[in-house]
């Protein structure tokens, strides 16, 4: 039997995140981690005058990625303590050294720090694919910016768009969820090395009392990790600010919310049979319905969506709940909590590189829709039509004004067309008037590519200068 089938595994794992985000939130790129913690920890003090020698160090250098996971959990079996358990499978293999991994420090020192090191390098993942989407998405804006097409309030039909100037609208969402992730990156922290309850009373003992060697330490301890230290976090009780949590799963709750809105207009405008997801050759679309074509990517990047704009409240509700310096049940919470947050994110972000990729356009059936509803969009220009031509502007308004309702009537209670125009042709006061030439639907769309083409030139050029990178990413979705 192949005992992979017979444990649960999780979606996000399994169908949705990249090998990327999956390797980042794995238990050995958080161990290896806490082992470059401990490292630079005790680099840290034999600088600063602590008797720590290259033998020891040497030693943890030697082992920091070879983890022997077995006897970790061994460990932690034994010792119900996770943290406990990895200082000594590290002395296991690092054995002179067994004596100064940790010293000083608390759980938090590694916990903490791994994390916020973790989420800087998820949410710098989680930038790139967003850059990836909005280049996409400004190149098919460009593409159709000039294609009319319905617009809608309410979901009700409105004065005409373009077809390039509502992907433009998504483009600018994203690109605002973008500029606070970036904010994000650049501003997260560094727990730094505060002891037990953040007063750093350890290390104060350590170097017998040297507020100056303490403050140095954290100095260098930041900069071995590659912080810049003046991101430590200037006091923490046992554990970073929880606020932090919130904040960055706010931002990844804002991307979402973005990807929703922009995946519920593709799945209403594949209703209206204009734009439809990618579609491959053998794809099924419903097993019994063999004719359908399911948008089944936009409704799985709404549903993970959906997922992390539930995150915040959780990561407030563990913010709220600190009780003084710290109390342990944030911490099987935030198991959950930080990593599947990003893991949802990054797959939604997967599916939308693909989709922004390849969206198909219907340009007769946008068209056909379109002129279907137009008459009725037109009827203040044809009414400012006839008063140029000396009507009388409330006898204008009330010839269109009762054939309007009775052309809606026909349409709505009969299936019939919308034959608006041919009932005011008949009508004196549009003799001469060419009802059809006045009909022009560019005439409706007012600076709409001119729009697109400043928010490319403004707003997307730059961002893909920044990323230029990554822009060519190209997803391996599993399903």
């Amino acid at each position: 039997m192949d005992d992979r089938y017979s444990q649960y595994e999780s979606p996000l794992v399994g169908r949705n995140a990249s090998p990327q985000m999956i390797e980042l939130w794995s238990a050995r790129s958080r161990f290896i981690l806490w082992r470059r913690l401990w490292l630079a920890l005790a680099e840290a003090q034999q600088e600063l005058g602590l008797p720590i020698s290259d033998e020891q160090l040497g030693q943890m250098r030697e082992h920091v990625e070879d983890i022997d996971f077995d006897a970790a959990a061994a460990y932690e079996k034994r010792l119900r303590h996770d943290v406990m358990a990895h200082v000594h499978a590290f002395g296991d293999v690092a054995p002179a050294a067994r004596p100064v991994i940790h010293l000083g420090a608390t759980s938090q020192y590694v916990n903490c720090n791994a994390e916020l090191l973790l989420m800087r390098r998820a949410l710098e993942l989680v930038a790139g694919k967003t850059a990836a989407v909005i280049d996409r998405l400004g190149r098919f804006a460009q593409q159709w910016k000039d294609l009319p097409t319905l617009g809608f309030t309410h979901f009700q039909p409105a004065q005409p768009v373009t077809v390039g100037k509502r992907a433009a609208l998504w483009a600018y969402d994203l690109a605002l969820a973008l500029a606070d992730i970036e904010y994000r990156i650049q501003s997260i922290g560094f727990r730094g090395v505060k002891g037990t309850t953040g007063t750093q009373a350890s290390f104060l003992s350590l170097f017998d009392g040297d507020h100056a060697r303490v403050l140095e330490l954290e100095r260098l301890v930041a900069q071995k990790m590659g912080v810049d230290p003046q991101r430590v976090y200037h006091v923490t009780g046992q554990t970073y600010p929880r606020i932090i949590d919130v904040q960055v799963l706010s931002s990844l709750s804002a991307l979402a919310a973005v990807v929703s809105r922009i995946c519920n207009d593709i799945r209403l405008l594949a209703h209206r049979k204009e734009i439809e997801e990618p579609f491959e050759a053998e794809q099924v679309g419903s097993s019994a319905m063999a004719y359908k074509r399911n948008p089944m990517r936009c409704e799985r990047a709404t549903g993970l969506a959906r997922f992390v704009m539930s995150m915040p409240a959780n990561a407030a509700a563990t913010c709220a709940t600190q009780w003084l310096e710290r109390t342990l049940d944030d911490s099987s919470n935030r198991r959950l909590s930080l990593p599947e947050a990003f893991l949802a994110t990054d797959g939604i972000l997967e599916l939308m590189v693909n989709i922004s990729g390849g969206l198909v356009v219907y340009p007769r059936t946008i068209d056909r829709n379109l002129r279907a509803e137009l008459p009725f969009m037109a009827t203040e220009e044809l009414l400012m039509a006839a008063v140029r031509r000396g009507a009388d502007r409330q006898e204008v308004h009330e010839v269109i004004r009762r054939h309007s309702q009775a052309a809606a009537e026909r349409v709505k209670r009969e299936g019939g067309d919308n034959d608006l125009l041919e009932r005011l042709a008949v009508e004196p006061v549009f003799a001469g008037i060419d009802l059809e030439g006045e009909l022009d639907p560019a005439r409706f769309i007012g600076r709409a590519p001119r729009q697109v083409e400043e928010l490319i030139e403004q707003v997307i050029d730059p961002l893909r200068a920044r990323y230029s990178e990554v822009l060519a990413y190209e997803p391996d979705l599993k399903v």
